[in-house]
């Protein structure tokens, strides 16, 4: 029986090697996300692409992601990866991306999951999957990140709240928490880091490595490959969790 995965924020980064693992596995992925350029780049890189659809969606609107659902054609979901998420720091006043931040990684994971559950109710398997990505600044402050931090510390908060009401369906759901990952969006941390700290992006590189156990970003195949785990069917204990993948620079 073909396993229908809803995975966010696919067309790039961590997104697109989630989607390359769990379609190599043999699930069929339902690619969601604003850019259709990339989604399709995403799609036509994987093995089989006619197995997967890309379709374009914002997830802050509720009413664009319901359309994306009902144009995909599937009549049940067997997982969602929830993560698509903006990363960048915020300054109090006229400019601030507070706002923005705050809607696309946590009230956008919101309305994800509440779309897509219907489906999820309807898979037939004994136990179905939710995955979201919140990030170790749910844990660790950065200067000048206080959306970023607050948005990805929430999802921690709806995660557990979900995993308790969803688990007499056994319906589990658990949140990844990675540190910097070797992606676009992680350079472009740096990048504004530098700028909150008044300093380059190689230096605020520097800095944030030298707080780092391991000293090194994680590379998006290891964050995928814990994706692929949690959703396997072997697995089914684990749920409610906030799973820490950073190199150490976050032990508990």
């Amino acid at each position: 029986m073909t396993k229908n995965i809803v995975v966010t924020g696919a067309g790039s980064g961590i997104g697109r090697t989630i989607v390359s693992d769990l379609a190599a596995s043999g699930h069929a992925v339902i690619l969601l996300g604003r850019n259709m350029g990339t989604l399709e780049e995403t799609r036509k890189s994987l093995e089989q692409p006619d197995r997967h659809r890309s379709l374009v969606c914002d997830v802050t609107k509720s009413d664009q992601i319901r359309a994306a659902l009902t144009e995909s054609g599937v009549s049940s979901l067997y997982g969602l990866v929830a993560n698509a998420g903006k990363g960048n720091h915020n300054q109090y006043g006229e400019s601030d991306e507070w706002q923005d931040i705050i809607e696309c990684n946590l009230t956008g994971t919101y309305n994800t999951v509440h779309e897509c559950l219907p489906y999820i109710r309807k898979s037939t398997v004994p136990y179905r999957k939710i995955i979201v990505m919140s990030s170790a600044l749910a844990h660790h402050g950065v200067p000048g990140f206080t959306a970023y931090c607050a948005a990805k510390a929430g999802l921690l908060g709806m995660m557990r709240s979900f995993a308790v009401e969803l688990a007499p369906e056994k319906i589990l759901i658990n949140a990844i928490c990675p540190a910097l990952t070797d992606t676009q969006m992680a350079h472009s941390i740096f990048e504004n880091m530098g700028l909150a700290m008044g300093t380059s992006r190689e230096a605020a590189y520097e800095a944030t490595m030298s707080q780092v156990p391991l000293g090194k970003m994680s590379e998006p195949e290891e964050i995928a490959r814990l994706t692929n785990f949690l959703m396997s069917t072997a697995e089914t204990s684990i749920t409610g969790q906030a799973i820490n993948i950073n190199n150490g620079l976050i032990m508990v």
